[in-house]
């Protein structure tokens, strides 16, 4: 039996897993991957799916999780623990990886878990009632699966506590910033792989260099660099802020909730609804919050919703490359990002006064290096993987 390392990201009523071979340097590519969806929904059997690195389906099942003396994440762990076990010879779970979206200002590192930690970490649920409390659950499912593995939580706000104080700052009272208020940004795992990854696609000089990077997909965010860390960031103290994205708003005039609070009676419940579900790409076009939907769709609307996620990319570039005093490279990151060509495409072309040229072909073909041969600035195109950062760092930390 061999060991591997799990990592989990646990939302409301799904869980995304990977599963990495335990080796001296843990490989990039996960062993297999799959996700549980369904988890606690009434009426509904859960379901697993799941792939191994070649991509073949290795089980797509409904899952029985009805009737079990347990949370519904426990029960769907569970079963994902004795799954592994059974599969192909079986693994044994040497440690969990978790993404915890919240550190606050406390953690800009990954740390190993104990009833100490947690109970720190339900502490910032206020600062992320959407997320951590999911979060937790599958810290908590794992545990009651698996008494006593080691498990370490990786903090999606970590990589950005490189950031200068100025650039966590918001103009308010003293006293409410004391309590927590501040700009924190997200995203950071995927950023913090770009970073590691960059000497090799832009060479030593240049990744350390002024650098914005683009993760763009149904959540999106922006994030400059240099030194390869955190200097500045779209997001602020909640996943909401910065870029208008799938179906979140982005940057908003306070001014427009107070009016809806005012004028049309909208309670916190339907504000939250209103900025997380309904809006962005889908609020918009009245059609999807599928890119590639709107891409292909002839409707003014999806063009119109398409042109302002492209027109907001480009302001916060130029907010972000203010920060930086320049900009020496560009990278895009995400769904969007990877494999939205045209999306590149029209973002580049509203920065020519960087100096930014595309090469058409390479940027159609999602090539790594996008830009002409004679642009000032390199233009990238990089996958991220989340799931490697997490299991390296489990790994590092449970020895």
């Amino acid at each position: 039996m061999a060991d591997g390392i799990l990592t989990l990201n646990a939302g409301s009523s799904s869980i995304k897993f990977a599963l990495f071979a335990r080796e001296a340097t843990i490989p990039r590519q996960p062993v297999l991957v799959g996700q549980i969806d369904g988890i606690g929904a009434a009426g509904q059997a859960a379901h697993l799916k799941a792939k191994d690195a070649a991509g073949k389906t290795l089980d797509d099942t409904d899952l029985d999780l009805d009737g079990l003396a347990m949370t519904p994440h426990q029960a769907a762990l569970r079963h994902l623990v004795n799954w592994l076990n059974d599969h192909e010879g079986g693994w044994r779970i040497a440690g969990v990886g978790h993404r915890v979206v919240h550190g606050a200002q406390q953690f800009s590192t990954p740390v190993v878990l104990d009833s100490a930690m947690i109970d720190a970490l339900r502490g910032f649920i206020p600062l992320a009632p959407l997320h951590q409390p999911h979060n937790l659950a599958g810290i908590d499912a794992m545990r009651a699966a698996l008494p006593g593995l080691p498990q370490v939580a990786c903090f999606d706000t970590a990589f950005h506590r490189s950031q200068p104080e100025v650039a966590q700052l918001f103009a308010l009272p003293r006293a409410i910033t004391a309590e927590g208020v501040r700009r924190y940004g997200f995203h950071g795992l995927s950023y913090e792989y770009i970073a590691d990854v960059l000497p090799q696609h832009l060479g030593d000089e240049r990744a350390n260099g002024r650098v914005i990077v683009a993760h763009l997909g149904n959540g999106a965010s922006m994030c400059a660099m240099q030194g390869r860390r955190s200097q500045a960031s779209t997001m602020g103290f909640t996943a909401v802020d910065g870029l208008m994205m799938g179906t979140r708003t982005g940057n908003l005039d306070p001014g427009v909730l107070l009016y809806l609070m005012d004028y049309r009676k909208m309670d916190v419940r339907a504000l939250t609804n209103l900025l997380y579900k309904e809006s962005g790409l889908l609020g918009v076009s009245g059609i999807s919050q599928d890119m590639r939907v709107l891409l292909d769709s002839p409707a003014p609307e999806a063009r119109e919703a398409v042109d302002l996620f492209c027109y907001r990319i480009v302001r916060e570039i130029g907010s972000l490359a203010a920060a930086l005093g320049g900009l020496d490279a560009l990278v895009f990151t995400g769904g969007i990002g990877e494999r939205g060509a045209p999306v590149r495409e029209r973002v580049c072309a509203r920065l020519g006064w960087f100096g930014i040229e595309l090469d058409s072909g390479k940027n159609g073909a999602n090539a790594t290096k996008i830009s002409a041969a004679n642009s000032p600035v390199d233009v990238c195109v990089i996958p991220t993987n989340e799931e490697w950062i997490i299991a390296r760092h489990t790994a590092g930390l449970i020895g």
